[in-house]
């Protein structure tokens, strides 16, 4: 049995709305889109929603979702959820980061609570946070001995 309740595959459902958007169109949004997630980091917003975002880009929730379903290949909630995990990816082994608590580092990237935190990071890394956390922190331990143990047998 799974550790998080959640269906692995995604229903394909096909909405008429999503046809009536016109390429380049869909293409400025996604661009949009884009700079509102990478540069800007508006996932790190816990009320930050489709409909925010809509009403910045000067269009409606509708066009939104269609544009992330068809160029990112899933639902916004999603694709979200993906940049937050990516960062906390990187907040959980990086030296300063090291005395934060995964709940802290789960509030910065913007997830309201522990659970649903949790449940995101295994869908898309298959490991809890504190699992990648400790995984992660070995590995990089051992990258930094392995040059200098090299070094030493080369100079004796």
């Amino acid at each position: 049995m799974a550790k998080y309740n959640f269906t692995a595959e995604r229903k394909i459902k096909n909405a008429a709305y999503r046809n009536h958007i016109h390429a380049d169109l869909a293409d400025q949004l996604y661009e949009k889109i884009l700079h509102k997630m990478v540069v800007e980091k508006k996932y790190r917003d816990p009320t930050y929603n489709a409909q925010i975002l809509a009403k910045e880009l000067e269009t409606n929730a509708r066009c939104i979702s269609a544009v992330v379903n068809l160029r990112f290949n899933m639902n916004y909630s999603c694709l979200v959820n993906e940049y937050r995990v990516r960062e906390a990816q990187y907040l959980l082994v990086d030296k300063r980061y090291a005395d934060k608590t995964i709940e802290k580092i789960s509030a910065m990237v913007g997830f309201n609570n522990r659970q649903s935190f949790y449940a995101a990071f295994y869908r898309f890394l298959g490991t809890t946070p504190n699992e990648y956390r400790i995984q992660n922190t070995k590995e990089q331990t051992r990258k930094k001995r392995t040059p200098k143990k090299a070094a030493q047998a080369e100079t004796k």
